[in-house]
């Protein structure tokens, strides 16, 4: 086994037991076990546990915003676009491993003590919001603040609720907000 191979193993590991049974639950060795990568090799790749959660973070940003920005990408215009961020949202509160944001979980365990874990958290959310502003357009920053406030919320009604609900009933709010920030003053 490569340290290439070994990393997506740790990885693979890592984002399986970190996102099912929290970052501060799950020790080294455990991640050891599941991955099958020697302890040795492990302390290679990532010296420290701080290390493979920013990793595991970072990969988990990777996929999920674009898999995100192809859900948007498919929508014809900025309406349906935004529509689509709440639709994805729906599909992924209804997936059985569901539980929450991996990001918002992570900082809730760790608080502002690991830095490069923040840091990923803080670039993830403004990766997020930069998403919305695209889609609101130009001159319009409060509304995509406003619409992450609803992303954000729906995510956390969820994280309690599963399902497609909180989703759905954020998709209602946005397009309340979309409604009423287009009319002509």
């Amino acid at each position: 086994m490569n340290d290439e191979e070994a990393r997506t193993r740790l990885l693979d590991a890592a984002e399986a037991l970190f996102y099912a049974e929290g970052v501060q639950a799950v020790g080294m060795d455990r991640i050891r076990s599941t991955s099958e990568v020697p302890l040795k090799r492990l302390y290679k790749i990532f010296p420290a546990k701080e290390a493979l959660v920013a990793a595991y973070l970072e990969r988990r940003d990777q996929r999920w915003t674009a898999s995100l920005r192809d859900a948007v990408a498919q929508a014809p215009g900025t309406g349906e676009a935004i529509g689509a961020v709440f639709d994805w949202l729906a599909r992924w509160f209804s997936e059985p491993d569901f539980r929450g944001c991996a990001f918002l979980n992570a900082y809730g365990e760790l608080g502002t003590g690991p830095a490069g874990v923040l840091d990923v958290v803080r670039r993830h959310k403004a990766e997020l919001r930069g998403l919305l502003a695209e889609l609101t357009g130009p001159g319009r920053e409060e509304l995509a603040d406003q619409l992450l406030i609803l992303v954000e919320g729906a995510t956390a009604v969820a994280a309690l609720t599963p399902g497609p609900e909180p989703a759905h009933r954020a998709r209602q709010a946005a397009s309340t907000l979309l409604s009423v920030t287009d009319r002509p003053n």
